[in-house]
C-alpha cells in the first residue's frame, strides 16, 4: 500500500466530506481511507477490519463503500484510455476472471475456459505491461471478445489506429487487432510457429495488468454481490494509476 494512495484517498474523502456537509464521525478521512485501503489489500472480512479500526461492522461497510464509490467515480474511460495511449507503439488487450463464491446453479457466472464461476474483466496494458484501463465485470460466461466488443474499447483502439497484440480469444476482432495462427502446433509452417513465439513473447506482458488488480486480496475470492464488483475494480486502477511506478 503506497503512501501517495493513502495521501491521495485522505484528500478526496475530505472534500467528499465538505461537499456532503458531513460534519463528526467516528474515524477522521485519514483513518476512512487506511481503512478502505487495507480491506481489499488484507482481505479481511468487515468484521475483522472494523475489529481493527474500534467501530461496529456495519459502519466499517459504509465507510468502505462510501470510499470505494468515491474512487470508483473516477475511472476513465475507454476514450480517456485511448488518449492516454496514444502515444504508445501498440497496447495488449486482455481478459481476467475474479473468482467468486457461487454455486453450481449460477450458470451466468461459469466460465467454461476457466472451468470456475467469476467475473469477466477486460484490460488494456502498455508495451511494458503497465495497467491502463479495466472495464466494468460482466457474467464470467461472457467470452472475452464479447466483452471487449460490448465495452466498445476494440472500436476505441482501432478507430485511433493503435495496434493491438491480443490472445486467441479476440479472433474475428478485426480492426488493429492482431492474434495468432490458427491451427494446431504441429500443422503451422516455421513462419508461422517463429510468428507466434513472438506474438506469446509480446502479449505476455499484458498478465502483469491483470495481476495488478489480483495484487488485491479481495479481488482474489470476491465474496460479495456481483453488483458491487465493478466498482471494486474501477477503484483497484484509480489507486493504481495514482501511485507512483
Amino acid at each position: 500500500m503506497s503512501s501517495s494512495a493513502l495521501r491521495f484517498l485522505t484528500q478526496q474523502l475530505r472534500r467528499h466530506r465538505r461537499a456532503i456537509g458531513s460534519r463528526r464521525r467516528r474515524l477522521s478521512a485519514g483513518r476512512q481511507a487506511l481503512l478502505t485501503l487495507a480491506h481489499p489489500r488484507v482481505g479481511h472480512t468487515y468484521a475483522q477490519s472494523a475489529a481493527g479500526f474500534g467501530v461496529g461492522t456495519t459502519t466499517a461497510y459504509r465507510y468502505v463503500t462510501e470510499a470505494v464509490e468515491l474512487l470508483a467515480s473516477l475511472a476513465p474511460g475507454p476514450a480517456d484510455a485511448v488518449r492516454t495511449a496514444s502515444s504508445k507503439a501498440y497496447l495488449i488487450p486482455d481478459g481476467t476472471l475474479p473468482p467468486i463464491d457461487r454455486i453450481a446453479a449460477d450458470r451466468p457466472f461459469f466460465s467454461g475456459k476457466h472451468k470456475r464461476h467469476g467475473m469477466n474483466v477486460q484490460v488494456v496494458a502498455d508495451p511494458f505491461g503497465r495497467l491502463l484501463w479495466a472495464s466494468p465485470a460482466l457474467p464470467g460466461a461472457v467470452h472475452d471478445i464479447r466483452a471487449a466488443r460490448e465495452h466498445g474499447i476494440l472500436d476505441a483502439l482501432a478507430d485511433a489506429g493503435i495496434p493491438c497484440w491480443a490472445d486467441k480469444a479476440y479472433r474475428g476482432a478485426g480492426g488493429t487487432v492482431r492474434t495468432p495462427y490458427r491451427g494446431r502446433w504441429e500443422t503451422l509452417s516455421t513462419g508461422q510457429k517463429a510468428v507466434n513465439r513472438s506474438h506469446a513473447k509480446i502479449r505476455a506482458l499484458g498478465e502483469q495488468a491483470a495481476a495488478t488488480l489480483k495484487s488485491w486480496r479481495l479481488l482474489r475470492k470476491l465474496r460479495c454481490s456481483t453488483t458491487r464488483i465493478t466498482k471494486l475494480v474501477q477503484a483497484a486502477l484509480v489507486l493504481h494509476l495514482i501511485s507512483p511506478e
